[in-house]
């Protein structure tokens, strides 16, 4: 019941009674490519910002390790603060770009089987949270990905009512967690390789002048 026909890919979308927007164009095939190239761009985005963000933090590392060997504890904390802000942003980027990844694979399964109604349902719910994470980072990829998300709900329903097929929210919610877990998962691997222990601060020595008063 969940599965129809190649052929049925190259059907042309119905009008649907539950929206009155501007109508798509184009087969459930065409919209399903367009979709799949559309995370392709935004997981390119996150990743070229993550290695931005990497540079940033390697440039502040330097130079908090600089700091610390000068023993000027200010300056040190100042840089280490700066790493620790970029690292937090670096790791939700990641974790984004990797779910992105996930799901633009599980797109590549819709358009090989088929299982529009089904399969797409866990994508478009990594697609809306992803969107919620990355929005405050770099708003112009949660802009996108939310436009995207509308256009997975419009394939979703369309390919529903064409094949009579139904899904399991529950089912549908536990596998996108499934692989936003994973994607966190691998993030926190990779910022454990690519981002090093920022050095401990140093011991503050004794003043001259506190020394002299106990004697």
């Amino acid at each position: 019941m969940l599965r129809h026909s190649i052929s049925e890919w190259d059907r042309q979308p119905i009008t649907t009674r539950i929206t009155s927007r501007v109508h798509r164009s184009g087969s459930l095939k065409e919209r399903v490519d367009e979709a799949i190239f559309r995370l392709r761009v935004q997981e390119n985005r996150l990743e070229g910002a993550a290695s931005r963000m990497q540079h940033h933090d390697k440039e502040m590392f330097d130079k908090c390790v600089r700091a610390q060997m000068d023993k000027d504890t200010a300056r040190a904390a100042m840089y280490a603060n700066e790493c620790a802000q970029v690292r937090k942003m670096a790791k939700v980027t990641l974790q984004c770009q990797l779910a992105l990844e996930q799901a633009a694979l599980r797109m590549d399964t819709v358009r090989e089987f088929g299982e529009i109604a089904y399969m797409m349902a866990p994508v478009a719910a990594v697609v809306k949270s992803v969107q919620g994470q990355i929005t405050g980072i770099i708003p112009e990829v949660g802009f996108e990905l939310n436009e995207i998300g509308e256009m997975l709900n419009g394939v979703m329903y369309e390919a529903g009512q064409v094949t009579g097929s139904d899904y399991s929210v529950e089912a549908s919610s536990e596998e996108a967690q499934r692989i936003l877990t994973e994607a966190g998962t691998l993030a926190e691997h990779r910022m454990q390789q690519r981002f090093p222990d920022l050095p401990a601060a140093p011991t503050p020595l004794p003043q001259r002048g506190t020394e002299q008063g106990f004697q």
